[in-house]
């Protein structure tokens, strides 16, 4: 199920052709708690004091929870995966594959521990500073095109490393080059790629 952005939780939940009695079960428990619902990258979130403490989404073979600090959670239970092992850092996924998965007191002690962290300030910053390495593809369009270049130079290094890893993510070399020309317009333009988003 590809991911769209949606304005308000409950265009997310309309638009779902799976899933959908599930995700309202999950909202439900999450709506019980102190929490704040609204949406960020266009899927539901739940914040606390402004930080972003869980989240829920549906796919195809699965619907989660995500908690952004996930991995300072104890998780006696053993129910959290890192999606992207090595990449991802903070989050920690919860994926259930029907209803019956859905404990709701288990939810709850889960979710009062992500509130109890938040509060407390346990985070995982996001790493600045480091160096931003040009995947080769990025690279030779850069040559071919000096202006992206240097307009991608003029970009802070967040958002070139959206860049970077949007083409280093790619598998194949037909999609890079799709990404590298849809890319490269916004980068001479000094824009993000995530801008529309925020």
């Amino acid at each position: 199920m590809a991911m769209k952005r949606f304005k308000s939780v409950d265009d997310y939940v309309a638009s779902l052709s799976k899933w959908q009695k599930e995700i309202v079960k999950l909202r439900q428990i999450l709506n019980s708690t102190e929490l704040q619902e609204c949406v960020k990258w266009g899927i539901p979130c739940y914040t606390i004091d402004g930080k972003n403490v869980v989240g829920i989404a549906a796919f195809k073979d699965y619907f989660g929870l995500w908690f952004y600090q996930g991995v300072f959670l104890q998780d006696k239970q053993e129910v959290l995966v890192n999606q992207q092992e090595g990449k991802t850092r903070g989050m920690r996924q919860w994926r259930f594959q029907s209803a019956s998965d859905i404990k709701v007191r288990l939810i709850k002690s889960y979710v009062k521990e992500a509130i109890d962290l938040a509060k407390a300030g346990k985070e995982i910053k996001p790493q600045r500073g480091l160096p931003v390495v040009v995947p080769d593809e990025l690279a030779s369009a850069f040559n071919d095109d000096p202006k992206a270049g240097k307009a991608f130079a003029q970009l802070g290094l967040g958002k070139q490393r959206e860049y970077v890893e949007h083409i280093a993510s790619a598998k194949r070399p037909e999609t890079k080059t799709r990404r590298l020309e849809k890319i490269l317009p916004m980068i001479k333009q000094g824009v993000g790629l995530n801008d529309k988003y925020r």
